[in-house]
C-alpha cells in the first residue's frame, strides 16, 4: 500500500460547540461515525486523527487509543505544522485531509482525490461541487514542508487550504470538479459547528444510518426540507466566525 493517509484534524476546545467530536448520537461519539465511514476508503493506508497536545484533548486521545485508531498530537494553532509533523511521524507522502467537523464525509470522494493525485502528481487537490462539509482536500508532504518554511503566520487553523490556493504560483494546484446529481442551495453547509448542526446530525443518522453517500443526504433534505431549518439558524454565525478567524495566508516575499 502506498503511503497515502487520511488526516482528521480534531480538537475538543472549540468555542462554538465544545467537545463536539465526543458528543453522543445514539450513545456513540460523533467522531466514531466519521471514522467508521472513512474506513470504507479503498486507497488509504492509514486514518490518523491529528489533535493537539493540550490536556483538553486527553479524553479524545484515550477514546481513540482504546479503539486502536492512530493519533498524532501536535501544535494547536498552527495546523499546517501539525500536519507536517504528523506526516513525518507516519512517513506520509500524500495526505487527504478531512475536517473533523465534516462528519458525513464520503469515502468515495477521498478515493477520487487519490485517483487524481496518481494521474496528476499535483501538490494540492481540492474537491469542488458538493456543499461545505463534503469537500476534502489532498496535499503532498513536500508542499506542506514548503508552505511551513515560507508562511508568515503561526495561526493557520481557519482556511488552511487557502495557503496553497492564495499562493498558486508556488504550487501545482488542481481543482477536482465533482458533478452532484441533485440540486441544493449554494450556501448549504453540512458541517458540525453548532448545537443545531448536532440536532440535524442526530436526525440524519437516525433516519439513514451511517452507510450512505452525498446523494443520500441531499435526497433526505430534498424530501424533508424542514430539516434545513437547523442549518439556516446558524448560517450567519458560521459566516461571521469564518471571516473573523480566517488565517493570514501571506508568505515571505523572497519565496515568490
Amino acid at each position: 500500500m502506498k503511503h497515502y493517509d487520511v488526516f482528521i484534524p480534531v480538537r475538543l476546545s472549540s468555542s462554538r460547540l465544545p467537545h463536539k467530536a465526543m458528543s453522543l448520537i445514539e450513545k456513540k461519539p460523533v467522531i466514531q461515525y466519521l471514522l467508521e465511514r472513512l474506513q470504507h476508503t479503498k486507497k488509504i493506508r492509514k486514518i490518523i486523527v491529528c489533535t493537539t497536545r493540550n490536556r483538553s484533548d486527553d479524553t479524545l486521545v484515550d477514546f481513540l487509543e482504546n479503539k486502536k485508531i492512530d493519533v498524532f498530537r501536535g501544535d494547536e494553532q498552527d495546523i499546517l505544522v501539525r500536519f507536517l509533523d504528523a506526516s513525518k511521524q507516519y512517513d506520509t507522502k500524500f495526505a487527504v485531509i478531512v475536517d473533523g467537523d465534516d462528519i458525513y464525509s464520503d469515502p468515495v470522494l477521498v478515493d477520487l482525490i487519490i485517483d487524481e493525485f496518481e494521474k496528476t502528481n499535483s501538490d494540492y487537490i481540492q474537491i469542488t461541487g458538493p456543499p461545505v462539509g463534503f469537500t476534502p482536500l489532498g496535499v503532498k508532504t513536500s508542499a506542506l514542508r514548503k508552505i511551513c518554511e515560507i508562511k508568515k503566520s503561526k495561526i493557520t487553523d481557519t482556511g488552511y487550504g487557502r495557503f496553497f490556493t492564495d499562493n498558486e504560483n508556488l504550487f501545482d494546484i488542481h481543482m477536482l470538479k465533482v458533478n452532484v446529481q441533485r440540486n441544493f442551495q449554494t450556501d448549504l453547509r453540512l458541517s458540525l459547528d453548532y448545537k443545531e448542526d448536532l440536532k440535524l446530525a442526530t436526525e440524519i443518522f437516525k433516519q439513514i444510518g451511517n452507510d450512505f453517500h452525498l446523494d443520500d443526504i441531499l435526497k433526505l433534505l430534498e424530501e424533508q426540507q424542514h430539516l434545513l431549518h437547523f442549518v439556516k439558524i446558524s448560517e450567519s454565525r458560521w459566516n461571521n466566525h469564518w471571516n473573523a478567524n480566517l488565517a493570514d495566508t501571506s508568505v515571505n516575499n523572497d519565496a515568490k
